[in-house]
């Protein structure tokens, strides 16, 4: 998150830098016995609280462990609650979609029978013969009656 070149406290004690890092990047709770257990050297909590500029340093990274923290909550709930909601959306929408494909489905096959009971199917294949990719996908999606052959010919 922080690069740790960019603290002046501790110069001398890299590690000290590198151990609140990774705590503030694992979300661990940052408190100088935290510190303390991880570090190679440091062997007692007051080796912090007693060096103005360890003190100062785990104060910053404690305080931008509780600014994380808020906006990993806030982050949370947010996007909970527009998940569900975009999902509920969407489940709509697909139902309110597929109602209309049956709709139109429907219609199409009524469209093509009576166009073919008027004897102007040759047409409509002629129409299609460029197009037999469609024609194929109509017949897949059940948008052509059965008796429509999907070659273009005329139904026997």
């Amino acid at each position: 998150m922080t690069d740790s070149n960019t603290h002046s406290p501790c110069p001398n004690d890299p590690e000290f830098v590198l151990i609140l890092e990774k705590m503030l990047q694992d979300n661990v709770d940052i408190t100088a016995r935290a510190v303390i257990r991880r570090h190679s050297v440091l062997k007692a909590a007051s080796s912090i609280t007693r060096n103005k500029d360890r003190i100062l340093l785990l104060n910053e990274y404690q305080n931008k462990q509780n600014e994380l923290r808020c906006w990993l909550k806030r982050l949370g709930k947010l996007s909970l609650d527009n998940t569900a909601k975009k999902l509920t959306e969407k489940d709509l929408r697909i139902a309110e979609l597929e109602h209309q494909v049956e709709i139109l489905t429907a219609s199409h096959i009524a469209l093509i029978r009576a166009v073919g009971e008027m004897g102007g199917f040759t047409k409509w294949a002629k129409y299609f013969q460029n197009y037999q990719s469609v024609v194929e996908e109509l017949h897949s999606l059940r948008a052509i009656p059965n008796q429509y052959p999907s070659d273009g010919s005329t139904p026997s």
